[in-house]
């Protein structure tokens, strides 16, 4: 009966409800919520089975930006009888008129209240994201605990990186996908559709999908503490639960779908162009580095399949730029070749091409030098340490005179910017440590000096704060305090006072937020849920994270926050993301912990296997994948 009665008011409620039009002539960038880009895919509901709602819990400008979602967003409209729709967190204006004309969040596709989905999946790119989710749900009227959901609301799912300890969100997210998206989100999908045929319960649909491949339900686990709040175990309330989730793992992507008709924004996005992603995974082992752990092995794109790809998407979307998309471009096997295909074909049809995250030999210089004839971007270096020996306890895998050299190079070749990437916080660190990193500053604007080259030069030193993650090495390992990271900030600012060099830094208190939910438990939802009651939303914004309101939060809460930041963890804790096989084994990350203890560093993957152990699951032997 009282399901009866919330449809007979949701529907007396959209009579009375003003058009959409009438929000969006009051609201900044109205181009965020209409849809009608060019590519779009609409379905017509009445000939799909199953709806699913792509949700990116931040503004369209960065959620557009995000490949995974043209992605996931291809895959899933070419299958039969399903749809995928677009939803996106509105920003502080139209939400406030969502809420005063009491309008419920819709897809962009065919402006369906997300309630009325058979499936609303988020993406979980950062930490700091969190609280949105718990807003979107609220605006789209759908509880915000699993266990408040009835069966006529839709299944809350969520995957991306952070899933990968998914603890934090487990009252609020009914199931996550875990590792590859395109291994697991078709295979799920045809699952709910024929659940969804036989009538089955949301629990008997849960269950069934327990058993594919990179599934967790939580509801399924039960984590027991101790009396100091460490785990001791994760208990199954059902037998059939796995006893750990095995990611998933796209083993070729050749084979994989790849889109080419990408969706083109109406309005300017963070990033607005063409992508190809040329691999993904990571050889070189940095012990800080999440994604480097997570998605191996290294599987690569052929040289044709990249130029078809990139062909096929300038045309089809009339794109001016193209990007390519990798942890690091340059490790690609047949770097030199791509490059100069790709550089070739750009400047024959005068579009620009960015090559990110190059490692800066003589061939990189001279794409470089191609592709940046007439005007040259800033060169980026990010030596994440400011000594050597800091640098080989991250096992950076690169030396000062790497450095020195690659700037010699760029400045002789006419570059005037230099953007250096530094970590502050890492295990170990000393005040030596940062007076190294001004060292690097000045030493670069005293190298411009001797060139004789003339001119402005500058240097910009980015300072980002380090968080511990789960499934690296370093996730044993104590962050330092607020308090700690801001005189770490104080004290570079006063030896980066050189002529030339400006000097940014990450803000201190959001990096603990962030802590506290990379390694967080399933008692961080209060926190969430605390945060969500205190109109926390767009943490992850500078002009929206509110300082003084997460303070409270934190020192209100009825765990100390220092319990995830600042503790040490013993190597033989049950961690609450134990329950997730990354394909990265324990036993790997220990010694590479052990290796940074002794400022020991580890040699790239593709110099032979260092054992990581993602080979049980995957042939990491194969052409274009290395371990």
């Amino acid at each position: 009966m009282d399901q009866i009665e919330a449809v007979i008011g949701r529907t007396v409620d959209s009579l009375f409800r003003p058009p959409l039009d009438y929000l969006l002539k009051q609201v900044e960038k109205p181009a965020r919520y209409i849809g009608n880009e060019v590519n779009i895919v609409v379905k017509d509901p009445a000939e799909t089975e199953l709806r699913f709602a792509f949700a990116f819990p931040d503004m369209y400008e960065i959620g557009m930006s995000y490949m995974g979602l043209q992605i996931i967003y291809n895959l899933v409209n070419k299958m039969e009888k399903v749809c995928c729709e677009r939803v996106f967190a509105p920003a502080p204006d139209m939400e406030a008129l969502m809420r005063r004309e009491n309008y419920p969040l819709f897809t962009l596709e065919t402006k369906t209240p997300c309630r009325e989905m058979d499936l609303l999946g988020f993406t979980l790119q950062y930490e700091m994201s969190f609280t949105n989710i718990l807003n979107m749900l609220e605006l789209s009227e759908i509880p915000l605990r699993s266990d408040d959901r009835s069966e006529r609301d839709p299944l809350v799912i969520a995957g991306g990186p952070c899933a990968f300890n998914p603890e934090p969100l487990a009252d609020f997210i009914d199931l996550f996908l875990i590792g590859d998206g395109e291994e697991a989100l078709p295979e799920f999908l045809e699952l709910i559709r024929e659940c969804r045929k036989q009538g089955l319960s949301r629990e008997e649909t849960l269950k069934r999908a327990a058993g594919l491949s990179g599934v967790y339900v939580p509801s399924f686990y039960e984590p027991v503490y101790d009396a100091s709040g460490i785990i001791l175990e994760y208990k199954k309330k059902w037998d059939g639960a796995p006893d750990r989730v095995r990611k998933a793992i796209v083993s070729d992507l050749n084979h994989a779908e790849y889109p080419v008709n990408n969706i083109v924004p109406l309005i300017e996005t963070v990033h607005d162009r063409a992508v190809v992603e040329t691999f993904r995974g990571c050889t070189r082992g940095c012990r800080f580095c999440q994604a480097g752990m997570i998605y191996r092995p290294v599987r690569e794109r052929s040289r044709e399949n990249i130029l078809r790809i990139a062909a096929e998407q300038l045309k089809r979307t009339g794109h001016d730029e193209l990007a390519l998309l990798s942890l690091s471009t340059s490790d690609y096997s047949d770097f030199e070749g791509l490059a100069m295909d790709l550089t070739k074909y750009c400047r024959e049809r005068n579009v620009s091409l960015s090559l990110p995250s190059l490692r800066l030999d003589s061939f990189s210089f001279q794409v470089l030098e191609e592709i940046q004839k007439y005007k040259k971007s800033g060169l980026t270096f990010a030596p994440e340490a400011g000594t050597q020996r800091l640098r080989d306890v991250i096992n950076k895998g690169i030396t000062e005179e790497d450095i020195y050299s690659a700037v010699e190079q760029a400045i002789e070749l006419g570059w005037r910017h230099v953007k250096l990437y530094f970590m502050i916080g890492l295990p170990s660190e000393t005040d030596a440590d940062l007076d190294g990193i001004a060292e690097i500053a000045k030493n670069i604007i005293a190298i411009h000096k001797r060139s004789g080259r003339g001119g402005r030069f500058s240097v910009t030193v980015s300072i980002s704060n380090f968080v511990p993650k789960a499934h690296t090495p370093f996730q044993w390992f104590p962050q330092n305090s607020t308090e700690e990271f801001k005189r770490k900030h104080d004290y570079l600012t006063e030896r980066l006072r050189i002529k030339g060099v400006t000097y940014n830094y990450h803000d201190d208190a959001v990096s603990t937020c962030e802590a506290v939910f990379a390694r967080g438990d399933r008692r961080c939802g209060q926190l969430l849920l605390n945060a969500h009651r205190a109109g926390c939303r767009f943490d992850g914004w500078s002009e929206y994270f509110d300082r003084d309101k997460w303070d409270e939060l934190l020192r209100s809460w009825d765990v100390d926050y220092r319990f995830y930041t600042e503790r040490e963890r013993s190597l033989d804790e049950v961690f609450p993301w134990d329950v997730i096989d990354s394909g990265v084994t324990k036993e790997f990350l220990l010694r590479e912990n052990r290796r940074a203890e002794q400022a020991v560093t580890t040699a790239d993957c593709r110099s032979g296997c260092s054992g990581c152990g993602v080979n049980q699951y995957t042939d990491c032997s194969q052409e274009g994948s290395h371990v």
